[in-house]
C-alpha cells in the first residue's frame, strides 16, 4: 500500500464557476498558498473491490468514482480501498476536497508506479476538484491554461517568500451549499457572473507580479478585493449563497484592526464561514493570539507555507 499526504491551499485570486463541458475546467485562472498547518493523509491499496472510508466512516462520492473511472481508462488499476483523513473540519470551506484529490491521485501514482510527473498529477487531480491541481505544489501555486491544457504549477517556492497563516475556525460542521452546487448557481443565476469572470483575469496578473516581487502591499490588496468580489458574486446569486456567520465577520473586522494598526496582514474566506489571514513572515503569534479572542471563533490552526502532495512511505519521496 501506499501513504500519501496533501495540504489544503487557501486561493488568493479565486476561481469560482467551471467551463460548460467536460474536464472539470475553471473558468478563470487562480493562485493560492498552500498552507502546512492542515494535513489529509491518504492510503490506497488493490482490494477485492473499490471502497472510500473517509474520517472513519464509508462512503460513496460520485466525484471519486467518476476519476478512477477516468483514471482506468488511461491505466490499468485494479479495484481500491481507500482510506483517508483529515486533521482538519471536512466540506466546511477550508478545501478539504483540494487536499484530499491531491493525495489521492499521488497515492495512487505511488502505489502503482505510474511515474507520474507533477504536471500530470496536477491534471488529473483537478479532474476531481479544480483546487486540487495546486495541491499538488507548495509555496505558491496557479492554476491556469498552459497548452490548451488546465493544470497547476508552483509559482514560487515556500523558502523563497515564507509568508505565515492563520486559519480562524468559526463552525465545524459541512457547509450548507457544496462549492460545485453554488458555482454552477452563481454561473446560471448571478448578474455579476460575467464582469467575474473578466476582472478575476486581470486580478491574476496582478497577483503573480506580486508574489514574483514579493510585494506584500499589492498582493493584500487585490487577494482581499477577489475574496470580497467571490462573496458579492455569490450574494447575488438565486437564491443566495451566503457563507459567513457572525463570527466570520467579527474576525474580519479583527485583521481590519490588526492592519490599521500597522501588522502586515490581510483575509481572504472562501466558500464557508472559516476565515484565513496571510500575514508577512514574524507575525503569526500576534494575529493568532487576537483571532482567538475574536467573538465567536472556536479555535486557530497557525501555518507556515507547505510542501506539495508526497508519498510519505517511500524512501524516494524523501
Amino acid at each position: 500500500m501506499a501513504t500519501a499526504i496533501a495540504h489544503p491551499n487557501i486561493a488568493l485570486v479565486k476561481y469560482w464557476g467551471k467551463q460548460v463541458g467536460p474536464g472539470n475546467l475553471p473558468a478563470t485562472p487562480s493562485l493560492s498558498i498552500t498552507v502546512a498547518g492542515l494535513t489529509t493523509t491518504t492510503r490506497v491499496e488493490a482490494a477485492e473491490r473499490d471502497s472510500l472510508c473517509i474520517n472513519g466512516k464509508v462512503r460513496r462520492d460520485s466525484k471519486v468514482e467518476a476519476l478512477l473511472d477516468a483514471m482506468r481508462n488511461v491505466f490499468d488499476l485494479p479495484p481500491l480501498g481507500i482510506e483517508t483523513r483529515n486533521d482538519f473540519p471536512t466540506g466546511a470551506g477550508l478545501a478539504s476536497s483540494a487536499s484530499g484529490f491531491a493525495a489521492l491521485v499521488t497515492a495512487i501514482d505511488g502505489e502503482f508506479d505510474l511515474g507520474m510527473s507533477p504536471t500530470q498529477r496536477s491534471t488529473w487531480a483537478r479532474q476531481g476538484s479544480a483546487s486540487a491541481a495546486r495541491s499538488i505544489f507548495g509555496g505558491f501555486a496557479t492554476l491556469a491554461a498552459r497548452d490548451d491544457n488546465w493544470t497547476g504549477t508552483e509559482l514560487l517556492a515556500k523558502e523563497a517568500w515564507p509568508l505565515e497563516a492563520v486559519v480562524a475556525v468559526t463552525a465545524e460542521t459541512p457547509k450548507p451549499v457544496s462549492s460545485s452546487e453554488g458555482m454552477e448557481r452563481s454561473r446560471t443565476t448571478s448578474p455579476f457572473y460575467d464582469a467575474w469572470c473578466r476582472s478575476t483575469e486581470a486580478d491574476f496578473e496582478t497577483a503573480c507580479r506580486a508574489v514574483t516581487n514579493r510585494d506584500f502591499g499589492s498582493l493584500s490588496a487585490v487577494a482581499e478585493h477577489s475574496c470580497l468580489k467571490l462573496h458579492a458574486l455569490m450574494l447575488a446569486s438565486r437564491p443566495a449563497l451566503f457563507y459567513w456567520n457572525q463570527a466570520t465577520i467579527a474576525a474580519m473586522e479583527t485583521i481590519r484592526r490588526l492592519r490599521d494598526a500597522g501588522t502586515p496582514v490581510f483575509y481572504t474566506i472562501d466558500a464557508g464561514p472559516q476565515l484565513k489571514a496571510v500575514c508577512a513572515p514574524g507575525h503569526r503569534g500576534a494575529v493568532a493570539a487576537l483571532l482567538a479572542k475574536s467573538p465567536g471563533v472556536l479555535r486557530v490552526v497557525r501555518g507556515g507555507l507547505g510542501d506539495g502532495a508526497r508519498v510519505v512511505n517511500d524512501p524516494r519521496s524523501s
